[in-house]
């Protein structure tokens, strides 16, 4: 097998499953290992491939499905050109091809004489697995879609299909971690930065947040606009607490996946890896939203400064597939005293001599979010309204009078007049007709 002749799709270091694979293939009749050491290894690469199947939710053939996964996850020259746009041509597509030839060896590869050679007919059952629950690390479109992919190169005939299916994957999906997931979160370690995904998206959509249909607009206009590569501008969604803020950042996460639209989140002890961040992103084919949740700051804590440099200010410019979104319980982020107005020749004795000075550093971080969406309490109406129709989403089969009533109980003594209490109080009526 030609493994070492790989030349853009090599960087499989780490992937010591397909390397063991390949050396069976390789030396399943050497005699340089006892039968016995050689069985054992099958063994063990069966374990591996069926451990595989588990985490990632895959049926039928793994072998195929493993080789698949590794083609839409290996981020090269070639397919990071590809993501979310059109085809890559001149000689790199030569050199891909070629790749395509080996690696269609290793997909129409027999295996009928290694596993009657090592005497371990378990294998058949990988060629038509079932898998026992969904996929740990994709969401279900994701997973569905690369079995597809795997079905597609089943019926290849040549090198020159199978590289178009996986460019068409490519083209719809992206490549990598970027491509294969919605949302991620920012780790720091000794190695530095990293954008890690987030495996368990919640799948909420706009039509989820019962009214709010004006805030709403605003910010799948801003957002459209962005993915679609027209002037838009950084978001911060301010208002009272269980309005739908953060549950809006997820619903457009999921609206605009298929537009090349990801989420960063970062928490406000990160905002120094900012730049990091936006370094690692800026040259991808995607629409990256940095997001940061429940953002505000006590009159004593910077880190704030990190985040005016990014979205507007000095030298360095942010990059156009990069916005900021945010959402806090302020419209103001930074906490203000009545003392910070204080002028110098009143009773109270100031440390700062220029109030003005003090009362703008504070406003200005708020100022360059270019667009503001106030999300405010519902009324004793409007809640009633969320309730019933959350009421009848989720089946409740109470009258209107009771339910009313129970709502009213429910948000005088948890947490007020809010789409959240609204929402927490149908979970705890289903809850109960699912327990009787």
């Amino acid at each position: 097998m030609r493994i070492k002749e790989l030349i853009v799709y090599r960087n499989f270091e780490e992937e010591k499953l397909l390397y063991d694979m390949v050396w069976l293939m390789d030396h399943f009749q050497d005699g340089g290992y006892s039968l016995e050491e050689k069985t054992g290894f099958m063994y063990e690469c069966i374990h591996k491939l069926i451990a595989f199947a588990e985490t990632y939710g895959f049926n039928g053939n793994l072998w195929h499905c493993y080789l698949a996964d590794l083609l839409v996850n290996n981020e090269n020259g070639y397919s990071t050109g590809n993501e979310i746009r059109g085809y890559v041509a001149g000689t790199i597509k030569q050199a891909v091809l070629h790749d395509m030839e080996i690696i269609r060896e290793y997909y129409n590869y027999d295996f009928t004489l290694l596993i009657k050679v090592l005497n371990v007919p378990e294998y058949a059952m990988l060629e038509d697995y079932a898998c026992s629950g969904e996929s740990h690390i994709y969401n279900q479109e994701v997973c569905r879609r690369i079995q597809e992919l795997t079905q597609a190169f089943c019926r290849t005939d040549t090198a020159v299909e199978m590289l178009h299916n996986l460019t068409v994957f490519y083209q719809e999906y992206g490549v990598g971690k970027f491509g294969l997931h919605k949302s991620f979160r920012v780790e720091h370690d000794e190695g530095g930065v990293h954008i890690v995904p987030i495996q368990n998206t919640a799948h909420v959509s706009l039509d989820d947040l019962i009214g709010y249909e004006i805030p709403k607009k605003k910010l799948t206009d801003n957002t459209l606009a962005f993915v679609e590569g027209r002037k838009s501008n950084n978001c911060l969604l301010y208002g009272d607490a269980g309005t739908g803020k953060s549950s809006c950042m997820k619903a457009i996460a999921n609206e605009y996946y298929h537009r090349g639209l990801r989420i960063i989140e970062i928490y406000r002890h990160q905002f120094q890896d900012l730049n990091a961040v936006i370094s690692q992103v800026k040259n991808r084919n995607y629409k990256f939203i940095i997001y940061m949740d429940d953002l505000s700051f006590e009159d004593f804590e910077t880190e704030y400064k990190y985040l005016k440099a990014v979205i507007e200010g000095g030298l360095w410019q942010r990059p156009e597939n990069v916005l900021i979104y945010a959402t806090s319980n302020r419209r103001h982020l930074i906490r203000e005293n009545y003392g910070d107005k204080c002028e110098g020749n009143q009773k109270e004795i100031r440390q700062d001599m220029h109030t003005g000075d003090t009362v703008q550093e504070k406003l200005s971080l708020a100022a360059r979010f270019g667009i503001t969406i106030y999300f405010g309490s519902p009324d004793r109406k409007e809640y009633h309204g969320i309730v019933r129709e959350l009421a009848r989403r989720d089946g409740i089969t109470l009258s209107e009078e009771e339910l009313l009533q129970q709502a009213d109980r429910w948000e005088l003594f948890g947490g007020g007049l809010s789409g959240r209490s609204a929402r927490q109080f149908v979970d705890y009526l289903s809850g109960i007709r699912e327990g009787i």
